[in-house]
């Protein structure tokens, strides 16, 4: 008898791992711009009036409501893509999170954030160190006016112990699950510059359009994102449509297969345990994504039971390396997208045309 699907329950530390390697949207951005849009309150009925009659404002989240009675001018930023933002709109923060995944010289910033900031001036920006848990702290020592968190993993504790140093723009509605156009709009409303985030969408939409009409194979192909452990293939992972990776397949062309979306319907995580007896569940995927080597899709392949799923036997897997800032990318922010969205559908590009 075949195993269960494994639903929501996941360790502790299979969720860290599945968040750091690599964490867009399903909806269209008129429907994110309307939930945003409904998520935030102001005394005024106009984005087109000036800063100082658009507060105070009330952001709803998933912990609440925060409010901000005047427009913030020291941002600082906490878990994963969020410096990206107030970064990408010409705005330097105080202090932002060590990059924890991705990093590869050093610098506790990926590329592209780190080249922003030396673009804006900055050399040696604050990071906090707060990969073992969120620093406090340092937090309160770089005397935000608020902090922005959107995308990120809180708790209701952490929320509260954040609250006290400054208001808190947390997730809309479940932990890691926040799509990189809600992060941007969140973020920015937090900033005072929903505006601004909007037209950064509209930029961003058009980047990608252009990309993807360069990449024809791709377009249409149901595809999923993986994560496999080389060292035990008798289990792997797929992540949902409403983790940011899979959602930023969508964006870039393809669809979700019907065996995903089942999937999802058993559970609110963003990923969900298969074993490998569960192989030919995945039938209708035509593209397979994972973090993982040119030896990870020999060893795929050559697995009795993972072998027999068509995008693996065909050899349609785009593998990205593991640990690299390309691999972080695939949990998009404002500033990773134009950074690698070339080399990103490239390795798509060329795994799309291996499908049969």
């Amino acid at each position: 008898m075949k195993n269960k699907l494994v639903k929501s329950i996941l360790t502790l530390s299979l969720l860290s791992t599945l968040i750091l390697s690599g964490c867009t949207n399903t909806s269209t951005p008129e429907e994110t711009t309307e939930a945003v849009t409904t998520a935030v309150e102001t005394d005024t009925a106009s984005t087109e009036a000036p800063a100082e009659s658009m507060y105070p404002i009330t952001i709803k989240h998933a912990f609440g409501e925060t409010i901000i009675d005047s427009k913030p001018e020291r941002i600082a930023t906490i878990s994963w893509g969020n410096q990206d933002l107030p970064l990408a709109l010409g705005v330097v923060p105080v202090g932002i999170s060590e990059a924890n995944y991705g990093v590869t010289d050093g610098s506790g910033m990926l590329p592209w954030t780190a080249a922003k900031f030396a673009e804006l001036g900055v050399e040696n920006p604050v990071l906090f160190d707060d990969v073992a848990g969120l620093n406090f702290e340092a937090i309160a020592d770089v005397q935000p006016d608020v902090i922005l968190a959107a995308y990120s993993g809180i708790t209701q504790e952490e929320y509260d112990l954040l609250s006290e140093i400054a208001p808190v723009v947390a997730y809309p509605t479940l932990p890691w699950q926040t799509f990189w156009r809600d992060q941007i709009l969140y973020d920015a409303m937090g900033m005072g510059m929903q505006a601004e985030g909007e037209v950064l969408i509209k930029d961003l939409e058009a980047l990608i359009a252009t990309k993807i009409s360069e990449t024809p194979q791709v377009a249409g192909k149901s595809a999923a994102y993986f994560y496999f452990n080389p060292a035990d293939l008798g289990n792997f992972y797929v992540y949902l449509p409403e983790d940011p990776r899979a959602a930023y397949l969508m964006d870039l062309g393809m669809t979700v297969p019907e065996s995903v979306k089942k999937m999802a319907e058993e559970t609110d995580s963003f990923a969900i345990a298969l074993s490998a007896e569960n192989a030919d569940l995945l039938y209708d995927i035509d593209l397979i994504i994972a973090y993982g080597s040119p030896e990870l899709l020999s060893a795929l392949q050559a697995d009795p039971l993972l072998g027999t799923i068509p995008a693996i036997a065909n050899g349609a897997v785009a593998l990205i390396e593991d640990g690299t800032p390309l691999a972080a990318s695939a949990t998009p922010s404002a500033l990773s997208i134009p950074a690698t969205i070339d080399d990103y559908l490239r390795i798509i590009g060329e795994a799309a045309d291996k499908i049969k």
